[in-house]
């Protein structure tokens, strides 16, 4: 088990989504890298960020980004810890998310609502890593 948003589990995440054909065929066509912004909240009491390069259905690279430090990203998609875990449990749709104002995207949002199955194929992804909550 690896504790969320760990470098551990960013890298574990990695490994699934390269591992997920289905992803990979969602999102063939996607060209798009992401920042994952975990806001501080009452259950995790320091922000984090990591950084995922999504490419043709495969992930190319991740890193945390630690505090002070600056990556750019072509997406940036930001929430709780506490909506996170409920995003990782299949409690909230990544979509959806947005659309009630959990989650919030930077970004072109019109590339990301075409490519919905392979959001939801990412979040699918990340409920199948071992993961521990803090």
């Amino acid at each position: 088990m690896a504790i969320y948003p760990s470098e551990e589990w960013i890298k574990l995440f990695m490994e699934a989504v390269n591992a997920n054909k289905n992803y990979e065929e969602a999102a063939k066509n996607w060209e798009g890298d992401f920042l994952f912004v975990v806001d501080a909240d009452e259950q995790l009491k320091e922000p984090a960020t990591f950084y995922l390069d999504l490419w043709h259905g495969k992930c190319r690279g991740v890193a945390v980004v630690r505090p002070g430090e600056e990556k750019k990203a072509a997406f940036v998609y930001s929430g709780s810890y506490g909506n996170w875990k409920k995003l990782i449990n299949k409690q909230i749709d990544p979509i959806q998310g947005l659309l009630t104002g959990k989650f919030k995207l930077k970004g072109d949002m019109i590339k990301v609502l075409r490519a919905v199955r392979a959001a939801k194929e990412l979040v699918e992804t990340a409920g199948k890593v071992p993961t521990e909550f803090v």
